[in-house]
């Protein structure tokens, strides 16, 4: 016995010490080539799952730039999965048929336009279901009996149009040439019906859902295509699916989020805004189809309802996230509580039902999102996805809660150094969201934009603030950022600097900034407003003129409604005293600002203008603005990606790393590993 003690003790010593000689910092290049689940679908009688994986090209290992794709696996049991398509197919809006003999899916295959396919459980190759020849599908949904398809499609193509523009007359005429989405019934068959059946529709449709009496069905509908209507004008209407007449409107005043139809197809679950000015849908509401009357569940509740699915007894999952942790909670046919489990370590972020399977999407502070099963009383993993993960050594995170200057607790996730902050405090980034409707759970922290682990691999804090305007512990919280830009929210950040010094986390002198969008206003105003308690700052897709922003956007009425609550023209003044450029003569904080070039929300001119205020006004100030042609708002490509995260740490290697807020530009072109897409091969001796 006692021999045996010492072996086992010596070899559990060999395994920590070996554990240790592999364990490493995460990389840039570890973000490059990150992975998980995307779409989930459970089989009808609950005896399979499919699931989507999704990832970037890995540019870092040579593979051809592009943006996400999907890869199809079906699963059985824990660690029990298969691919079930070819690499080359990119599925998306996976679902499986009524029967549960085919998944179906929407892919375009070369040249064609993107069609509905299926591809059987039981073997046998993948096969169109259903096409538009004049429009690529872009919803579709099965009719309860498995004979039709609907299909969500774009406008019919304007063949006089297309010929004009060949011939040069190329013009576009802003928000007057938008046309509407169309829906048409399918058969399903051996072959793609020739010929489908074209449904009137009213409004612009985004998504339709079929009532199980297959006579009728639930669609979300909007004034137009315009982004601002789709945030404070949608609405969901019940059709005919005979005429395409409106039957019943569900009239929710706000914003509007997840849809789902109970088994008897009498209610419906929405999630959407408690009112026009509710800034975010993180209320979980049900409503009578026949009538269209709804109620709210958690009007007042500090929380959000983020996703919802209907078990097939009539019961109601649904995710919640209580500030930075999350639960699942099950709803009677009533709207009473039946029962919820904490999600402990997990962030739950989806929910999936079919056959009495639970099925959820989650992420943890170590991995990125998995599959897990409700079973056991214990949400079990079925997937796993980046292996290599365990060779790296993680900085420690925890959610954390201070208290702002006026007494408001604030609460926010921290991720310590590798090793714990050393003596006097580690440089700390400030990673703020965007939004402000959003918030920072305790899960998954690391991305292309997101310092994360990599930050806490050399060296640094990260802390991402749940500040006053974002979700998660309420709608009252969430609407005390309203009337007040760069007020009370943008204060938050600046205490939870102080708080840190105090905790012997930070060091006061080496504290930066980093964010996008409604974030990048944020770390604009940490390098003017606020440019003495920063280091350096990162600006991503960001706001710096409150007033050109307004003329310039495609969300003028949702600022109006959820944000400022007044129009431009009603306080000029008060707009530019809360603009970063207005305070460039404070501006002593290195900032590297990036934009897509063609963000239609906030447009690349926000960037431009504070680039050429701090340029101009502070010549003496590091100022750099990078911009990526073909990119939105938030980089889509495997490059861009990995440009951006490269060059984001790399500025705050240089500025707040070492505290100095005068060193040299880095080369404008961060330099590329060997075997990357893009990089030049080393010169042979």
């Amino acid at each position: 016995m006692i021999r045996v003690a010492l072996t086992t003790a010596t070899l559990l010593a060999s395994v920590s010490l070996a554990a240790t000689a592999t364990a490493r910092p995460m990389t840039p290049e570890d973000v490059a080539r990150l992975e998980g689940v995307g779409q989930v679908a459970i089989a009808p009688d609950g005896s399979r799952i499919a699931y989507t994986t999704s990832r970037l090209p890995d540019i870092t290992e040579g593979e051809e730039n592009g943006a996400t794709r999907s890869e199809l696996s079906v699963a059985w049991a824990p660690d029990n999965a298969r691919q079930f398509l070819p690499l080359d197919v990119n599925p998306g809006s996976v679902e499986f048929s009524p029967d549960g003999r085919m998944i179906s899916f929407l892919w375009a295959k070369g040249e064609e336009k993107r069609s509905v396919w299926g591809i059987p459980v039981d073997g046998g190759a993948q096969r169109k279901l259903a096409e538009v020849r004049d429009s690529a599908v872009r919803q579709y949904a099965w009719s309860p009996d498995g004979a039709t398809l609907y299909l969500l499609t774009g406008a019919e193509e304007d063949k006089a149009r297309e010929k004009a523009k060949k011939a040069g007359f190329n013009a576009v005429v802003y928000e007057e040439e938008e046309t509407m989405n169309r829906l048409f019934a399918a058969a399903v068959g051996e072959e793609p019906d020739a010929a489908p059946r074209a449904i009137p529709l009213t409004g612009y449709v985004s998504e339709v859902h079929i009532l199980p009496d297959g006579r009728n069905a639930v669609v979300k509908s909007a004034p137009s295509p315009r982004v601002d209507d789709s945030y404070t004008s949608m609405r969901v209407n019940v059709i005919d699916l005979a005429t395409g007449a409106v039957k019943a409107v569900v009239a929710t005043p706000g914003k509007l989020g997840d849809v789902e139809i109970s088994p008897d197809g009498r209610q419906l679950s929405l999630i959407a805004g408690v009112d026009q000015h509710d800034p975010a849908d993180t209320t979980l509401h049900l409503a009578d189809v026949a009538t269209g009357a709804f109620r709210a569940l958690n009007p007042e509740a500090a929380e959000a309802t983020v996703d919802a699915a209907w078990l097939d007894d009539g019961r109601l999952a649904a995710v919640i996230h209580v500030g930075a942790r999350s639960l699942l909670r099950v709803y009677k046919p009533d709207g009473t509580v039946d029962h919820e489990h904490e999600g402990g370590e997990l962030i739950l972020t989806g929910v999936e039902t079919a056959g009495g399977k639970i099925a959820v999407r989650a992420n943890s502070p170590q991995h990125p999102t998995e599959l897990f099963v409700w079973e056991g009383g214990a949400f079990q993993r079925w997937t796993k996805h980046n292996p290599w993960l365990s060779e790296i050594t993680f900085g420690r995170q925890s959610a954390v809660t201070y208290t702002a200057r006026d007494g408001q607790q604030i609460e926010g996730v921290l991720i310590e150094p590798v090793g714990g902050a050393p003596r006097g405090g580690a440089p700390l980034i400030m990673n703020v969201h965007g939004g402000p409707e959003a918030h920072e759970s305790n899960g998954w922290q690391t991305a292309y934009s997101k310092p994360g682990q990599v930050a806490a691999g050399q060296g640094y804090a990260v802390f991402l603030p749940n500040y006053r305007g974002s979700t998660g512990y309420g709608v009252a919280f969430a609407k005390q950022h309203q009337g007040d830009y760069a007020g009370k929210e943008f204060d938050d950040i600046v205490d939870a600097k102080r708080h840190f010094v105090t905790q012997g986390i930070a060091d006061p002198d080496r504290v930066g900034i980093t964010g996008g969008s409604y974030g990048g206003f944020a770390s604009a105003w940490g390098a003017t407003y606020y440019s003495e308690e920063y280091a350096a700052s990162v600006m991503f897709v960001g706001i710096s003129n409150n007033v050109s922003k307004f003329g310039t956007t495609d969300i003028p009425n949702e600022m109006y409604l959820v944000h400022e609550r007044k129009w431009p023209w009603e306080e000029w003044d008060h707009l530019m005293e809360r603009s970063p450029i207005t305070h460039v003569g404070k501006a002593e904080t290195p900032i590297l600002i990036m934009h897509g070039a063609d963000d239609t929300r906030v447009d690349p001119s926000q960037s431009y203008e504070l680039y050429r205020h701090i340029k101009t006004r502070k010549p003496e100030t590091p100022v750099r603005l990078v911009l990526y042609p073909g990119e939105g708002h938030g980089n889509q490509r495997a490059t861009s990606r990995y440009d951006y995260n490269l060059r984001m740490m790399e500025w705050f290697d240089t500025y707040l790393k070492t505290g100095n807020r005068k060193a040299a530009l880095p080369a404008p072109r961060p330099a590329l590993p060997e075997g990357t897409t893009g990089a030049e091969a080393k010169k042979e001796d």
